[in-house]
C-alpha cells in the first residue's frame, strides 16, 4: 500500500494492522517526526519524506523497499487530487487500484457518465473504472471542513481504454473542454485553433453531432473525434 499524505498516521496503523506493507509517503516535515515516533518498531510501514506530485511512483516504492504490485490510498484535498491521480495513472508502473477522499463534486464529476462528463472524468476512466464508494459528512472530521467529502475507488485497466493515440486524444479531449458550456463544433474550433468548416468534416467523419455540449460524449465519442482530427492531419 502507497498511502499520500499520512497525517498523523491513523489510517496508516489501520491498513498496517491488516497485514500490509505501507510506504507512507508525507511532504509536511512536521509530521515525519511524529510518524516515525508512532511506528519507529514496525517493520511493516515505511515513512518517506518526499512530494508525491514530484517522484515518480516507482521511486516512491524502491525508497519504501518495496515495488509493484501496489494499491494508492489518499485523501486528497481539492487542489492537488486532479494532477495527483494523473501522476499515478499515467506512471510507468501504475497501481492496481486507488482509494481515494476528495471533494464531493470532484468524486462526482471523475464518475460521471455522459450527460455530465468532465474534463477529470474523461481523463481518469481513460486509465481504469471509478466508482463512487461512500460520502463523508463534515462532522466526521475535526475541525469539520465547509466541503462534503466522498469516497472514490478506481480500478486501473491494464491498459488505456481509448483506441486512438493518448497524445492526439487528450489534446482533443482538452479542446472539447475549454469552453464546456458551448457546443462542441465552437468549443472544438476554439482549443484546436480550427476553422469551422474543418470541425464540422471532422465531427462528421466521426458520427458525432457537434451541436452536442462536451458533457454529452462518451470516452468512444472522444476517440472517434480524435481519430477523425489525426486522419486530417492534426496534431
Amino acid at each position: 500500500m502507497l498511502e499520500v499524505g499520512p497525517g498523523r498516521g491513523a489510517l496508516t496503523a489501520a491498513l498496517a494492522a491488516r497485514g500490509n506493507r505501507v510506504v507512507a509517503v508525507e511532504i509536511d516535515r512536521d509530521l515525519i517526526a511524529t510518524l516515525q515516533d508512532r511506528f519507529a518498531g514496525s517493520a511493516s510501514v515505511a515513512i518517506i519524506e518526499a512530494d508525491a506530485l514530484r517522484r515518480e511512483p516507482a521511486a516512491l516504492l524502491a525508497m519504501g523497499r518495496t515495488s509493484v504490485p501496489y494499491v494508492v490510498v489518499a485523501n486528497l484535498p481539492y487542489n492537488i487530487a486532479a494532477p495527483l491521480l494523473r501522476r499515478f495513472l499515467e506512471a510507468e508502473a501504475p497501481p492496481r487500484r486507488l482509494v481515494v477522499m476528495v471533494q464531493l463534486e470532484v468524486a462526482q464529476a471523475i464518475c460521471a457518465g455522459p450527460g455530465a462528463m468532465s474534463l477529470i472524468g474523461v481523463a481518469t476512466q481513460v486509465y481504469g473504472e471509478p466508482r463512487l464508494i461512500m460520502k463523508v459528512a463534515p462532522g466526521a472530521f475535526t475541525p469539520p471542513p465547509k466541503v462534503r467529502s466522498a469516497v472514490v475507488r478506481i480500478d486501473v485497466a491494464p491498459r488505456p481504454r481509448v483506441d486512438a493515440p493518448l497524445d492526439g486524444f487528450f489534446r482533443v479531449v482538452r479542446a472539447g473542454f475549454s469552453n464546456p458550456r458551448k457546443q462542441l463544433r465552437n468549443s472544438l474550433a476554439f482549443g484546436l485553433q480550427a476553422e469551422h468548416a474543418e470541425i464540422d468534416a471532422v465531427t462528421r467523419a466521426a458520427g458525432i453531432d457537434a451541436t452536442l455540449r462536451p458533457q454529452m460524449l462518451s470516452l468512444d465519442d472522444w476517440a472517434a473525434i480524435a481519430r477523425a482530427w489525426l486522419a486530417r492531419g492534426g496534431a
